[in-house]
């Protein structure tokens, strides 16, 4: 922990970059040498009752036989904390130190935080405000590095173009737990049958063409695919900083269907980065993005955590009931002719078996949930690279190398009590898609 101690005099070098579900985004803008190209992460907290499970717990005693393989999580009565370690000590050896910033925590005043909520409000999306607030109630929030932007870029290297991709599930399930009824969840991305969901609760305006399939594909013509309908429909999924402030995509609320004004104001933002003709520049922005995600591998790893969901959601709820020593909710639920053996044999194994299970499956959905960052600057004749972690990729259409780098965000420890959140919600889900293909089938 620093002890640096944030407070309301020191608010207003902090200006609001975005936001997700649970945490505030703010960016650095003073002269402090410890914060110069740093973000700030700041916990929020539901309004109108709306509740998220209560994050100044420590672990509860079920999450701590869950983890206590990693010790250093055991040690600390603080779940913030515990959150940092989770990324430092888990997450970071499964996808690579050199793609994970785990952060450093900084201790805040309540006056400081009062004083970000009165700040950024401006900046919010509405849905956002009518949603979360800055919870006032912490002691510290997280400092990580501002992987949007190079340290020496602005000196030497020129501008930095930064683009941020929230992947979701690269593969199908293909667990055995899974329903016949359900059968749909073997052939088709979950992204694509959410997005239906999410158009029935007008969550969303319009249908994403997006298919994680593609991006995790290997192939780079699927992968230029990918970045083309997340460019089209960025929604909450796709976003793009030159020099660390934002130019394409939603702040926090997501965005619609890119129009002819968007994409022009976009097309210039990126001259001085893209050296294509007039009108070429998203074209190649775009090929540069889908060569450095083929090139590079760093897919590759996230997929093959994100595939230690073994069992589904499907098999996995069952075990999570074995560990908390409940009835089981499900098998309640399953009529006896859908109530098969492979239900049943799951709660007779082992704890340590239905631990395991329940442990991969959080640590999937952590990052079926992450955000990957790819930061370019175009390198010149005598150049080298800022960090050996460091690579370069080289654009043919315009004959022009960059240097990148690649980081895994968001990466934050699921709660054991979501498990049955995870459940409903994959219910939902499939019925949804499922009526509305009934619907669409008689038309």
């Amino acid at each position: 922990m620093e002890m640096v101690i944030l407070d309301k005099e020191d608010a207003v070098d902090w200006v609001y970059r975005g936001e997700g579900a649970a945490n505030l985004v703010l960016a650095y803008t003073g002269s402090s040498p410890s914060f110069i190209g740093k973000v700030m992460r700041i916990q929020k907290s539901q309004r109108k009752g709306k509740s998220r499970v209560n994050e100044n717990e420590v672990l509860t005693a079920h999450e701590r036989l869950l983890w206590r393989e990693y010790k250093e999580l055991m040690v600390w009565p603080n779940r913030e904390i515990v959150q940092q370690l989770y990324v430092k000590h888990v997450m970071s050896p499964l996808l690579g130190p050199q793609h994970v910033d785990a952060g450093m925590r900084v201790r805040v005043t309540k006056e400081f935080l009062l004083s970000v909520e009165k700040n950024v409000t401006c900046r919010r999306p509405a849905c956002r405000i009518d949603s979360s607030q800055v919870d006032v109630n912490r002691d510290s929030v997280l400092i990580i590095s501002d992987h949007s932007v190079f340290m020496n870029g602005t000196v030497k290297g020129g501008p930095c173009i930064t683009v941020e991709i929230k992947p979701k599930c690269g593969f199908l399930p293909i667990s055995r737990f899974i329903a016949e009824e359900n059968a749909v969840k073997r052939t088709l991305s979950r992204f694509k049958m959410h997005q239906e969901l999410k158009l029935h609760n007008q969550e969303i305006s319009e249908y994403s063409e997006y298919n994680p399939l593609d991006l995790f594909s290997g192939s780079l013509d699927r992968i230029c695919k990918a970045i083309e309908a997340l460019y089209a429909t960025p929604q909450n999924n796709f976003r793009v900083f030159l020099n660390g402030s934002i130019v394409f995509g939603g702040l926090g609320g997501g965005a619609g269907s890119t129009t002819v004004l968007v994409g022009e104001a976009f097309e210039d933002s990126l001259k001085d980065v893209i050296k294509a003709d007039d009108g070429m520049c998203k074209t190649s922005f775009i090929q540069l993005v889908a060569e450095t995600v083929y090139s590079s591998g760093v897919l590759d790893q996230l997929l093959e955590v994100q595939k230690l969901d073994a069992y589904d959601i499907e098999g996995a709820i069952h075990a999570y009931y074995n560990i908390i020593s409940q009835p089981c909710m499900v098998c309640r639920e399953l009529s006896k002719d859908k109530l098969s053996n492979r239900h049943t044999s799951l709660h007779s194994i082992p704890l340590e078996e239905s631990l395991k299970i329940v442990k991969d499956y959080l640590i999937s959905a952590t990052v079926k949930d992450c955000s990957l960052m790819i930061s370019f600057r175009p390198m010149v004749d005598g150049d080298v690279l800022s960090e050996s972690s460091h690579s370069t990729v080289y654009l043919g259409s315009t004959k022009q190398v960059f240097e990148y780098k690649v980081y895994f965000i968001d990466l934050d420890l699921k709660p054991l009590k979501k498990m049955e959140d995870y459940y409903k919600l994959d219910k939902k889900i499939v019925n949804c898609y499922c009526q509305m293909a009934k619907t669409e089938h008689k038309r």
